[in-house]
């Protein structure tokens, strides 16, 4: 089976593709400030990995999430991307419970509660950075909402986890419900205020259509991240929290026919998008900014399947491997 023609063909979203042309400018940064400046610690003796890194191309990922954001707002989103893809790979072979310490770190750190040097962990300079960017363009109360949604990623990350070592699968609904935090699109959700400037009110936030939306859109990331993630997931034995491997043990079927379920799944939850898209509540004089807000929410997810059918990281076997991931993270144990 081809699961590069089923995700170009059968993948369909009726919402509008842009680019953001800050996309090379944040890039060039990535590749020659961060992975080869500031953070070239972290893999400095591995010219390889580095370039892999550069390879997944995170500032056109994140242009495509973030289209019309100035290059001074685009760069803390560009600067989450990287972190989100070092996060994943230093710890997605690491055991449940030293995920905890890692956790309680990283939300101190974007709490402001200590800085990244006293962190003690690999990527607490990082997070520091990225609070000091953000608190430039929103207040600490939008903060706040974002890093209880980085906590929400570090509880799906666990969650992985715990079903890798013990080698157990979830249900679907269980799979379905741990993507949705792991996936780690709800930080990024957040970020829609950087870009735009508009900060929406915590009721709108806490709005049961609103959440359903923002629900919705990670589980169409994911429904779509997980059929080109397949092969990736096999070789790297993270079959227990990939839900087209979890539909194909559940019910007992060939992958393909796990593919198309996943696919099933998908449609479905498009279609409830769409329909909350176009029949909003009243929100009042926020109406607008609403709208606004799930039109670019809409556009991360046509954004995604325009960018990541062109990543090697997916396309290829240009993913790390779990080997030398693990030596990395046992160096930066502290």
């Amino acid at each position: 089976m081809n699961t590069f023609e089923l995700l170009n063909n059968q993948f369909k979203y009726p919402f509008p593709t842009l680019k953001n042309p800050n996309a090379e400018l944040l890039q060039e940064i990535t590749e020659n400030q961060w992975i080869d400046g500031e953070y070239l610690w972290l893999y400095e003796q591995n010219s390889g990995l580095r370039k892999k890194y550069k390879k997944t191309k995170t500032a056109h990922i994140a242009a495509q999430w973030f289209p019309t954001a100035s290059p001074d707002r685009f760069r803390p989103i560009c600067r989450l991307m990287l972190w989100t893809l070092y996060n994943d790979d230093l710890y997605e072979e690491s055991e449940p419970e030293n995920i905890d310490h890692v956790r309680t770190q990283s939300i101190a750190v974007l709490k402001g509660e200590i800085s990244g040097e006293d962190s003690g962990i690999p990527l607490g300079k990082m997070l520091a950075s990225l609070r000091e960017e953000l608190i430039q363009f929103v207040p600490e109360e939008s903060i706040s909402r974002f890093t209880k949604m980085i906590d929400r990623y570090f509880t799906g990350l666990k969650t992985e986890l715990t079903y890798k070592k013990q080698k157990t699968f979830p249900t679907v609904e269980e799979c379905i419900a741990l993507r949705e935090n792991s996936i780690c699109l709800y930080p990024f959700l957040q970020l829609t205020e950087v870009e735009t400037g508009i900060i929406l009110p915590q009721e709108i936030h806490e709005h049961p259509v609103i959440r359903r939306l923002q629900a919705l859109a990670c589980h169409l990331v994911t429904y779509f991240n997980e059929i080109q993630s397949v092969a990736k997931d096999e070789a790297t034995n993270s079959i227990y929290y990939n839900i087209v491997k979890v539909i194909q043990h559940e019910r007992q079927i060939s992958l393909e026919e796990a593919c198309l379920e996943d696919l099933r799944l998908h449609n479905e939850d498009l279609k409830e998008f769409i329909s909350l898209q176009a029949s909003l509540p009243d929100f009042g004089i926020w109406q607008d900014a609403v709208v606004n807000w799930i039109h670019y929410m809409s556009m991360v997810l046509s954004g995604w399947k325009n960018i990541s059918t062109k990543l090697d990281r997916y396309n290829k076997t240009e993913f790390p491997s779990a080997l030398e991931l693990k030596e990395r993270l046992n160096q930066n144990v502290h």
